[in-house]
């Protein structure tokens, strides 16, 4: 077998002897194909059981998959692998299981013979998750690969690993700027942010811990949640257009039981007129639902209910952010499917303004990480109403 690379600094991960083995910083860190070529590398060496695990993992789209499996590609590896429909085997015997934590931690303590575990979007794994996966991993020699954007200082897997030193753990802070292939389309996305949002460039490019503070606007009011969408559920869907840096998005929600659930997302810069019933579509029928739009932009409302949707103006004027936030909060708890990612961002970041000079917090929120919060307030303005067809 050839020599396979990875970035330099990943290379104790797999030579030396640590039990945990983790990186963490921003995204682009160039992180998930390094330990996917080391671990393909060590199955071909010799047999293993590899758990491939996540918090949250409905199906093996959800996992690292198909990283692998491109890996197994480029790297010319398809004769040392068979790639079979939810599992990665090799010439050795070794195995590659995906399973997702949230619903699955107890199968996999019954499991033997796990000789490596690669955790991805480690931040999002409660304490509860790690208390009973680590002691489940108890094979001679078994090591973990433990990957995550830092997110806050009070995640279990922060506080676990990096503001614990531990002799038996190798530790790895990473950026885009230690990555010398980070990709182009990536380039792009970060330049954006650090010009127009340099807040969430701190946070997601640069890897800096993101703290909770009095100041967000939903602290304590959200959480991450895969649940499934329960029958008959009633949408409601919000859109909020673009603008020259800005992303035109559509959130869709329903209420149940006191709670908000936001189903779905979709988004983009940069999107052409023509191109919206394209990207609308990426949300199943979404124009089978009535959907609230921001009402400055009739003209795109008019195109979009000429094509069939269900579209009606939002109400604005003075009050209505603070109405529509009152509105989300008078919810017992707005819970947010994984697959909502920039609607998670937003809500993580979404803050009232600080006085300069006391640090005291004003009624005024930012104007900034609020596309996605704002379409979510078009949405809730009125209930959803099914119709069969266009």
């Amino acid at each position: 077998m050839a020599e396979i690379g990875i970035l330099q600094q990943y290379k104790p991960f797999f030579t030396d002897s640590y039990r945990y083995n983790v990186v963490y910083g921003g995204r682009g860190k160039g992180a998930t194909w390094s330990i996917a070529r080391g671990l393909l590398v060590e199955a071909c060496e010799k047999r293993h059981r590899i758990l491939c695990t996540r918090e949250f993992q409905n199906s093996i789209n959800e996992s690292v998959y198909h990283t692998l499996k491109e890996q197994i590609i480029t790297l010319g590896l398809e004769s040392n692998f068979e790639v079979q429909k939810n599992t990665i085997v090799s010439l050795t015997g070794s195995e590659f299981i995906f399973k997702g934590l949230r619903h699955n931690v107890d199968s996999i303590k019954s499991m033997e013979g796990i000789t490596r575990v690669w955790v991805a979007e480690a931040d999002k794994v409660p304490q509860d998750s790690w208390d009973k996966l680590i002691p489940t991993i108890r094979t001679d020699d078994s090591k973990f690969f433990i990957d995550f954007n830092t997110d806050t200082v009070d995640d279990p897997v922060y506080r676990m690993f990096v503001k614990q030193k531990r002799e038996d753990t190798f530790v790895l802070f990473q950026t885009y700027k230690d990555n010398k292939f980070f990709p182009e389309v990536l380039l792009k996305d970060m330049e954006h942010d650090r010009k127009y949002n340099f807040d969430k460039y701190m946070w997601v490019w640069e890897g800096n811990p993101r703290s909770f503070s009095d100041s967000c606007v939903f602290a304590g009011k959200f959480e991450i949640d895969d649940f499934e969408t329960i029958d008959n559920a009633e949408f409601m869907q919000g859109i909020d257009w673009g603008f020259a840096h800005d992303p035109t998005v559509m959130v869709r929600c329903y209420a149940h039981g006191g709670n908000l659930y936001i189903e779905n997302e979709v988004g983009g810069v940069g999107v052409e007129i023509d191109a919206l019933p394209g990207l609308f579509e990426n949300i199943p029928d979404s124009y089978k639902w009535q959907s609230v739009a921001d009402s400055a932009r009739p003209e795109l409302i008019s195109y979009l209910k000429k094509r069939g949707y269900r579209i009606t103006s939002s109400k604005k004027g003075k009050g209505s952010i603070v109405e529509g936030i009152d509105r989300l909060r008078n919810y017992d708890k707005i819970i947010i499917h994984p697959r909502c990612k920039n609607t998670i961002e937003e809500f993580k970041l979404y803050s009232y303004k600080t006085n300069t000079t006391t640090g005291d917090i004003m009624p005024i929120v930012e104007d900034a990480n609020n596309h996605y919060i704002d379409a979510l307030r078009y949405a809730t303005e009125t209930r959803g109403t099914y119709t069969a067809g266009r």
